[in-house]
This record gives C-alpha cells, structure tokens and sequence, in this order.
C-alpha cells in the first residue's frame, strides 16, 4: 500500500519535531509531573470543579486514544475539547458535524487540476493534532464512518492511497444524548474506537456563581496559552507507555473483560481493543499519581470510562431502565466479584 503523506502533513509533521527550548531535555518522572500539572491547571482555569473529566481528556490525550464526551447542551463539553486542544503548540481543527455534513469534507478528497490534468489530493479537517468532533452524532451514519481508519490507523485512505495523518493525533468528540432530536445513535464499531466515555454534569451552585462572575465580558479561552509542544506530548506518551504492568494484573485484566462476555444482562462484551486500551488508560492514570507500575484500583477507576460505551444491555434486563444504567450496574458487579490480586507474581 502507497503511504504517502500529503505536503500539508509532512509540513505537520516536522513541526511537531520543531521544540521549544528545553524541550530535547531527557523526560523523567519530574519533568513529566511538571507538565502534566501545567496543563491539568490551564485546562482547569476554564472548566471549573470538573477534575475528573480534565484529567480523563489527558489519559486520552497521553494513552493514544480518543475521548467521547456525553453529555446535555451547554455543560462545557465543547469548552473542554478546546482547552485542551489549546494547551498543547500543534495543529487543532474543529468540525461541527451536522446532517449535511459529507465524508470527504473530513478526509478530504481529489480534485482534478486543470493545469497538471491529474488529480490531486486535498486534505480534509481531520489531517491535524487535534480534532473536535463536535455533536458527532448530528451526522448521519456513513459521515461518522468516515473517522474509523483514522482513528485506529492514523491514516485515511482516497482512491487508493493511504495518506498518514500527523503524530499525535487525538480525536475529542462530543455528543448530545441519543433521546434528543435529530441524533443518531453511533454504531458499535465507532463507540468501540473511543478509549474513554466521559459525562460533564452540571456545575455546582458555586462553580456556577462564579462563571456567572467571570464570564459575562471575559472568555476564558482567550487566557490560555500552550504549555508544552507536540513533540513534548509524543515524548510523554511514550514515558507511559514504559509504565510497569505485573503479570498477575495483566491476568485480572483478562479476566474482568471475559466478566462482560458472560454475564447475563450484557449483549454485547467488552472487545480485545477495550481491553488493550484499559491497560493502556491505567499505565497513563499510574504516571500521573508518580508511580512507574500500575496498581488495581488504577484498572477498576477506569473500568466503566473505557469499558461502558462498549457494552450493550440485555433488553430482558433493562425492564424499562436506560441501557447505560443496566451496564453500569453489572461493571460495579463485576469489579466486585473478579478477584483482585494481591500480589504480582513473577
């Protein structure tokens, strides 16, 4: 297969080998604390009292996965995907998807050149760092379908040439729930290609005065600036992906997915890519706690972000709750029932 990168992506691609001063410095465990405390504080300074869902956007970002963020219009899930994206000195687009939204509008497409009479390739939005899907599930179906190679191979392929997409690439999707209008319910290959599903909430009444307060004249999107690089956010995830993983746990991974295959009010289990992509999340979550080795509660924390989206109820189970809650309950039972191991062995 012809991998060729377009202009437009290799010029990407050398800027995200372009550092900033200091940034060819070796990372250690210091280093890596240092800037993910910065940009866990500059992603902070816009979503207020929402610890969890920041520091979920930087698993994603650092585990090499995608984020889905769920949740009603106008809790923040947009903000979020921004911040984040505008902390980090790379390439950002942005795709509002709506019903006429069309595949190659995403990939890009050839266009036929009357001067050189041959066609030549023109990138679409998702030939960046990041990308913001936003409300990706206002688009029909085959548009959605259109971010399945790039966001398991980083790469998109047009008339039979593979064109590599920019390193890091991470996609941050929001969406409304699948109750309100004019969505369409994403298929279970795209939901499977996300690493973590998040929900935003509302704010408490605190967090809430004070945007109140600070937001009427002031964005604060306008105050971030980018505190590390892309070739900063490549070295870091390679740092995690150093983090230890015991055998015994490895095991105790195994054996939670093999839970969600066999147990009686879940359709669908858990994939080998969610099972991967936990172990993955967990190495990035010990790292942010300064641990070089992953420790159980690392994998339960973030059993039902990585694993929950995945899974589909059994109809028989549900007796008229929401599918989300049925498999939520049976992820508590699992993580409750599957033996925790208290050792590694060698």
């Amino acid at each position: 297969m012809d991998e060729t990168a377009t202009p437009e992506a290799a010029s990407r691609l050398r800027r995200t080998e372009t550092a900033r001063p200091g940034s060819d410095e070796p990372l250690t465990a210091e280093s890596f604390a240092r800037l993910t405390d910065q940009i866990t504080a500059s992603v902070s300074n816009v979503i207020d009292g929402k610890p969890e869902a920041v520091q979920s956007a930087l698993i994603a970002l650092l585990a090499e996965g995608h984020l889905l963020i769920e949740d009603v219009p106008g809790v923040g899930k947009t903000m979020l995907a921004r911040a984040l994206a505008a902390t980090v000195d790379a390439d950002v687009r942005r795709i509002q998807f709506t019903p006429d939204l069309l595949p190659g509008d995403i990939t890009g497409v050839s266009v036929f050149n009357p001067v050189t009479r041959q066609f030549e390739f023109t990138p679409g939005a998702v030939f960046a760092n990041i990308v913001i899907a936003d409300e990706i599930n206002r688009s029909s179906p085959k548009t959605q379908s259109s971010l399945l190679e790039a966001m398991e191979e980083r790469q998109v392929t047009i008339d039979g040439r593979t064109h590599v997409l920019p390193s890091p690439f991470l996609v941050v999707a929001t969406q409304n729930p699948f109750e309100m209008e004019g969505t369409y319910a994403l298929p279970e290959a795209q939901r499977d290609r996300f690493l973590l599903r998040i929900s935003m909430g509302y704010p408490d009444a605190a967090a809430e005065a004070l945007m109140l307060r600070q937001r009427d004249s002031l964005n604060p999107l306008d105050g971030i600036v980018p505190v590390v690089t892309a070739r900063q956010i490549t070295a870091m995830i390679a740092w995690a992906r150093g983090v230890h993983v015991a055998p015994a746990l490895e095991e105790y991974v195994v054996a939670l997915a093999q839970a969600t295959r066999s147990h009686p009010d879940i359709r669908l289990g858990a994939s080998p890519r969610a099972t991967l992509q936990l172990v993955r999340a967990a190495k990035v979550r010990a790292a942010l706690d300064g641990r070089a080795y992953v420790i159980p509660d690392d994998l339960t924390s973030l059993l039902n972000p990585v694993f929950g989206h995945r899974l589909i109820a059994n109809r028989s189970a549900a007796g008229g709750r929401a599918g989300a809650v049925v498999v939520s309950e049976a992820l508590d039972r699992i993580a409750a029932s599957v033996r925790v191991p208290l050792a590694a062995r060698a």
